[in-house]
């Protein structure tokens, strides 16, 4: 997908940090400055990235096989490379599972730390789990949660020789129950990142993800494998806030809302973020390796638009991201961020290309760079509902977990069937100054009859509906016309005529594509 331009110009418990440092306090400017270019983050992207699938996205089908039942409410999964191709699972009120393809879910958890897991509110539990690279050694892991009792962002390592759990790092967060993060994932350089949501509310009222003062709506990145004075850990000395005055070290990068799952490319070390949106936008954001310190925009900025303009800081450079999708279209509500598929079984298919679903409309997302800068990106299929995590087994392949009601399912890809269009659209306005009339045939071309059914199109900029007929009309970024009760049903063979007046600025032409209950029609004769 091509880079597209900005268009635009939570909570902290210690109300000491209710007043931004200067930085963040400063009057906003009157327009946001240009946010960095996607080509900066991914600089050389085409050339650094090895087993890129030649076979096009929209050829790619997606879909997922269930292999496990059982799971209370899964929220993360993770493989050990031990070489027992087991998984480890966790679930929200604190326990972690064992999966083997041989022998399935296993009966009794490998550990459960319920009795100190606030799993109290829907967002709260155990969220995320991690392993490092010396696993099979040490034995240790560890652990993303929400603590008892007010419901405190909690990292701990857990020790499966010992059952110690030993707490590294802890950030307040009882106001609101939301937005927690919680990825927990080991980079290319040995150290362990941690996502945290921007405190929960909605709007960002503390104002988390512009400061740096605080760990809310941040990434943070810290060496667990030492200790430092008086801290279990050790922030590493080239972390891009050392040494600035009121900034928490630990962070990586900030301006982030609810960065429910990221991961890193196993190829290039690239960090790929699946950011949940506020009310309009659901982003993914790409950054290279070594790229700390980065302003992801929140919440100056949702998706590519401003959502807040006094939350926006002067002279701050924002970094886009890759791909929006909207919200409260298709069902969407909640990105699901996944993982670059390196695996072998589906290289050809799906080789360098990062998956992502969304957790209500189950729509999985397909990004892959172009080479030129940019992306390429399609919707190639659906997962089971509810998805909450995807994971990778050491040798690559991907694996899902869906919480309700609690399944684990293996991702797998095939090359798609040409679709043959079973519904046709046939497009004609009238223009007269700055306005025109638009009539809209739907003719339903398959072997069954369309009941119940919702037209989508977006109009190009400049034109805006005034009022339309034979449908109800609801415009925002797309527009969708459903069904009239005296047309809810198109026999096949059939057509029902919409229309609408609207305005424009000079541009008249004609939507680009039409989907008929989601499914691409064919346009004109």
């Amino acid at each position: 997908m091509s880079r597209r331009r900005w268009t635009g110009s939570l909570l902290l418990a210690l109300l000491l940090a209710l007043v931004a440092p200067p930085a963040a306090s400063a009057s906003p400017p009157a327009a946001p400055p240009p946010p960095a270019a996607a080509a900066d983050r991914a600089a050389d992207g085409g050339e650094r990235r090895t087993g890129t699938a030649s076979v096009p996205l929209e050829d790619v089908t997606a879909s997922t096989v269930q292999v496990a039942s059982g799971l209370r409410r899964p929220t993360a999964l993770v493989a050990p490379d031990d070489g027992t191709g087991r998984l480890f699972i966790t679930e929200k009120l604190g326990r972690v599972r064992v999966y083997h393809p041989d022998t399935g879910l296993a009966a009794d958890p490998l550990l459960d730390i319920g009795a100190v897991v606030d799993a109290s509110d829907n967002e709260r539990g155990l969220l995320g789990i991690a392993l490092p690279p010396d696993f099979a050694d040490s034995q240790e892991l560890y652990l993303a949660y929400t603590a008892l009792p007010d419901g405190a962002v909690t990292l701990a390592r857990y020790r499966l020789d010992g059952g110690e759990l030993d707490v590294l790092l802890s950030q307040e967060h009882a106001e609101y129950s939301n937005h927690n993060g919680g990825q927990l994932a080991f980079g290319p350089d040995g150290h362990l990142y941690w996502s945290i949501g921007d405190g929960g509310g909605s709007g960002d009222p503390f104002r988390s993800g512009q400061r740096l003062d605080t760990l809310l709506g941040k990434i943070l990145r810290i060496d667990v494998g030492r200790s430092c004075g008086d801290l279990p850990y050790c922030v590493p000395e080239d972390n891009p806030f050392v040494g600035v005055e009121g900034a928490r070290e630990e962070i990586w990068l900030y301006g982030l809302r609810n960065p429910w799952r990221f991961s890193f490319d196993s190829a290039d070390g690239s960090l790929w973020i699946g950011d949940v949106g506020q009310g309009r936008w659901e982003e993914i954001n790409h950054l290279a390796p070594g790229q700390g310190g980065a302003n992801l925009g929140w919440s100056c900025y949702e998706g590519l638009e401003v959502f807040e303009q006094e939350h926006c800081l002067p002279d701050a450079e924002y970094t886009e991201p890759v791909f929006t999708y909207p919200l409260g279209t298709d069902g969407n509500c909640a990105v699901i961020g996944g993982h670059v598929y390196r695996g072998k079984e589906f290289a050809d298919l799906v080789g360098g290309t990062y998956i992502a679903t969304d957790y209500c409309s189950s729509t999985v997302w397909a990004l892959r760079e172009d080479g030129d800068g940019g992306y390429l990106h399609a919707r190639i299929g659906k997962t089971a509902t509810q998805v909450t995590a995807i994971g990778t087994t050491p040798e690559g392949e991907f694996y899902a977990v869906n919480d309700l009601p609690g399944g684990l399912h293996r991702v797998v890809f095939e090359e798609a069937e040409e679709p043959v269009p079973t519904c046709r659209v046939d497009y004609e306005t009238t223009t007269w100054g700055t306005g025109l009339t638009a009539e809209i045939t739907i003719t339903n071309t398959g072997t069954e009859p369309v009941t119940g059914w919702t037209l989508s199109f977006a109009l190009p900029d400049g034109q805006d509906i005034i009022s339309g007929w034979n449908g109800t009309f609801a415009e925002a970024d797309t527009v969708e016309v459903f069904n009239a009760s005296y047309n809810e049903t198109i026999p096949p063979g059939g057509s029902v005529t919409v229309g609408f007046v609207a305005r424009h600025t000079g541009d008249t032409s004609p939507p680009e594509e039409f989907t008929l209950n989601g499914d691409a029609c064919a346009i004109g004769g």
